[in-house]
């Protein structure tokens, strides 16, 4: 029997370190998948106000493919429309356009959410409860150590990792197979880790204020950008329950940096002190705290790293900001975070259920790593544009507003999170991109509506793509009402059944694929009936390409995703909803297919 003093011995599939939004997703994924899962923090309890400020539309596309984005459209802000403010000739600044938020037509959701970090987390916090799992407050982990056996590492059933815990005078001795790292900007494991953070520090210092505001500003409600001639800049976001989030440009031989430090200092700063220089930026226009209501503010330096790796021995891993920290003005902080964790958790999975080689969970680094480095180098180009002088008649080499404004659409799909690409891997194949030019491999399904062929029910094709961890093959079959077109889908169904292909070789029952069929057919030429049998082991799995019975949705699907509308394709989209290959619809690609597979899956 162990002594009365001895610590407590555990074991664990995966230990989360910190439950910020990467670690509250990452923990709510993998216990949904039947993971054993533990997720601790150091503080106390979590964020009650301000740090991250809401959700752009990817973001809320994720959220919806596990079920949470109602709660967020519910409690957040929506931004719709954007304002642009230049130095006038009265002196003071006007207004020198609007536009949409999110000016791209291929979002879902035209617009961002705003929504406290901390409220966001709860979401998932509540998703976790449902499932039994919460997060272990006042645990402090001291100290990590990864086997260095290299049989053991190469078995990921093996409890590879010990982490020391101390959690309110009480010691453990925690033994994992796993380990996330998403403990912040100056994370723990990243330091036991010995992991460097390239980058730098910049010499750009923001105030930033959530208030409630009184203002004569028309865009208070708007995403707001204001350029003054000699004052700074200063960006304005609505926030919910009334709030609004400012950022403000601050002097660069502002009180608010500590001398000796170089740091900035909280204590030398106050939201009257930043107030003051938000009204010096906006002028003529004012704005003050209504009712001295101020839910949070800080003020900060602009730092851009990224860690040199994500993972040691593919066991200890980390995500968010643990991995790459940067400016906040285009509002990818939390969200760069949350896709690391979605991007993350469905590997992790399949390695610990033994669907995936653990080479799988290399392809998290190569991917948000690469996608890290690109926000960083966006990060430069935005906050210089923020932090120079407008054009005009002071400044007439400044930054136009045309200039400002074709960065802005340059960057639409980067800031948005709808244009990110994944580049090709073993998990993302682009050879046969030309059979549907529509269904980019390596980014995500684009919205569009099909209609159910049983009962006319039109579906987005983002909601038939669950984050349930199968990867959708997605068969656009042709014109089921032509004989050619109906004979190539049956001989494809016919390879799908066979023994040697990938549905019984790494299909695990039903747990790793889920196949819907697209047929190009109208309705009234054909019956849900008219699918080869193959296709419909239950009703609900074949769609047609046509409009609903309202006339108001659905059609062109083939169109959109530039798929011939006889020839056909296949898609595998992977379980985040990336799309990962293309095939030929036929036997051949069929062959293709489960090639693919045989790179990754067991």
């Amino acid at each position: 029997m162990p002594s009365p003093g001895a610590a407590k011995e555990s074991h664990i599939d995966v230990l989360i370190i910190g439950a910020g939004p990467a670690g509250v997703m990452c923990a709510n994924a993998l216990v949904r998948a039947g993971v054993r899962v533990r997720i601790i923090d150091k503080r106390s309890e979590g964020v009650s106000a301000g740090q991250a400020d809401g959700c752009q539309p990817r973001t809320m596309e994720i959220l919806q493919s596990y079920g949470l984005a109602d709660q967020v459209f519910k409690a957040g802000a929506q931004i719709w429309r954007a304002a642009f403010y230049n130095p006038g000739p009265g002196g003071g600044v006007e207004r020198v356009s609007r536009g949409a938020a999110v000016g791209l037509p291929q979002a879902r959701w035209p617009f961002g959410v705003t929504l406290s970090q901390g409220r966001v987390e709860d979401v998932f916090v509540a998703s976790m409860q449902e499932h039994g799992l919460t997060v272990e407050w006042d645990t402090v982990p001291t100290s990590i150590q990864c086997s260095t056996d290299a049989d053991e590492l190469k078995d990921p059933q093996t409890y590879a990792n010990t982490i020391v815990l101390e959690q309110l005078g009480r010691r453990e001795i925690v033994h994992s197979r796993f380990v996330l790292g998403s403990d912040g900007a100056h994370s723990w494991v990243r330091k036991s880790l010995g992991i460097d953070a390239d980058g730098s520090v910049t010499n750009s210092i923001w105030g930033v204020l959530d208030i409630q505001a009184t203002s004569d500003l028309p865009d208070i409600r708007n995403m707001t950008n204001i350029h003054s001639a000699d004052s700074g800049t200063l960006f304005i976001i609505p926030r919910e329950r009334d709030l609004v989030r400012v950022y403000v440009q601050q002097p660069a031989d502002s009180e608010f940096i500590d001398p000796e430090t170089g740091r900035a200092d909280k204590t030398r700063a106050s939201p009257e002190k930043i107030l003051e220089q938000a009204n010096k930026i906006m002028r003529p226009y004012r704005i003050d705290i209504k009712d001295g209501l101020v839910d949070w503010w800080t003020v900060y330096v602009v730092g851009q790293r990224v860690a040199e790796r994500y993972s040691s021995h593919d066991r200890i891993i980390i995500a968010g900001d643990a991995c790459h920290t940067h400016s906040p003005k285009a509002g990818l902080g939390m969200n760069a975070a949350l896709g690391d964790s979605h991007n993350l958790a469905w590997k992790m999975v399949y390695v610990l259920k033994g669907w995936g080689a653990t080479s799988l969970l290399r392809t998290y680094e190569s991917e948000r790593r690469k996608f890290a480095q690109d926000l960083i180098e966006f990060d430069k180009k935005w906050s210089k544009l923020f932090i120079s002088k407008p054009q005009s008649s002071l400044a007439p080499n400044g930054v136009s507003h045309e200039h400002f404004m074709e960065m802005a659409k340059t960057y639409a799909g980067f800031i948005s999170g709808l244009g990110l690409r994944y580049g090709a891997s073993s998990i993302v194949n682009p050879e046969y991109q030309s059979l549907a030019s529509g269904l980019v491999v390596g980014e995500r399904v684009v919205p569009q509506t099909f209609i159910r062929a049983a009962d006319g029910r039109p579906f987005e094709i983002q909601d038939l793509l669950p984050a349930d961890l199968r990867f959708k093959v997605l068969v656009f079959g042709g014109n089921i009402s032509v004989k050619e077109d109906l004979d190539r889908l049956q001989q494809v169904a016919v390879a799908m059944e066979a023994s040697e292909n990938f549905l019984h070789r790494f299909g695990h029952g039903d747990s790793v694929f889920d196949v819907l069929c697209f047929s190009s057919a109208k309705q009234e030429s054909a019956e849900y009936l008219d699918f080869p049998v193959f296709f419909r082991p239950h009703w609900s799995k074949v769609f047609f390409d046509d409009i609903d019975i309202t006339g108001r949705l659905g059609g062109e699907g083939y169109a959109k995703f530039r798929v011939d509308s006889h020839a056909g394709a296949i898609a595998v989209v992977r379980p985040d909803g990336y799309v990962g290959m293309l095939a030929p619809l036929s036997a051949r690609g069929v062959g293709t297919i489960t090639a693919y597979f045989e790179a990754f899956l067991l």
